[in-house]
């Protein structure tokens, strides 16, 4: 699995520019059929809106890109939008910008920039996250070993989990791919290689960023 980078979480943000409203609504799809179907409901839902302009970007690699201007003249929506995503790096991830027309033109360069600060704001607001896959670290100590091992975690930055307790300490720790050795490495050290570790499992985790 391949790490990239998405919103948060679905999310609505709305602002006025020049008495027009800007509803952006955001959502994690994946696939091209899921944010056809989120685009469409939009549309319906908002039906008597002036414009329902989207983009979405799909892929671990960013290769599935498709935006729509909605009637507004070609290129002051969706590819702004779009390029709002790419920017970020974002994928797996579809922008509808719901436009209620207040009476006031806004021109080219207006549209542009109202559409693409819709996204931006959105994307502010609801935050971005790294998705990942970790590596699973199983580890068996003693009971004694096992009251430093809470030092050792807050000295690395990490949680246990799945911790059992029978005639050993059994427990389960998860590191970034690259982190693998470095951190087995760290626990033997710490130990003086009396401890058991061994990479077991995966998982896909989702980091904030800021």
């Amino acid at each position: 699995m391949k790490e990239f980078k998405t919103i948060k979480e679905d999310g609505i943000v709305e602002e006025e520019i020049k008495k027009s409203r800007f509803i952006c609504f955001m959502k994690r799809v994946a696939s091209e059929g899921e944010a056809r179907e989120f685009i469409n409901g939009i549309k319906k839902e908002h039906y008597k809106a002036n414009h329902n302009c989207s983009a979405f970007i799909l892929g671990e690699n960013m290769e599935i890109k498709r935006s729509s201007d909605d009637g507004e003249p070609s290129g002051t929506a969706g590819v702004p939008m779009l390029t709002v995503l790419e920017n970020h790096s974002l994928t797996n991830v579809a922008a509808v910008v719901t436009r209620y027309f207040g009476g006031i033109k806004l021109g080219a360069g207006g549209l542009i920039r109202a559409y693409a600060g819709a996204v931006a704001k959105a994307v502010k607001e609801i935050g971005i996250v790294e998705v990942k896959e970790q590596e699973g670290i199983a580890i068996t100590m003693s009971y004694a070993q096992y009251q430093e091992f809470a030092n050792w975690r807050m000295v690395q930055g990490l949680e246990e989990y799945n911790t059992q307790f029978t005639t050993e300490v059994s427990t389960m720790i998860f590191v970034d791919k690259e982190a693998v050795e470095e951190t087995i490495a760290s626990l033997i050290e710490s130990y003086n290689g009396k401890v058991t570790a061994a990479v077991v499992g995966r998982r896909v985790v989702e980091v904030p960023l800021d």
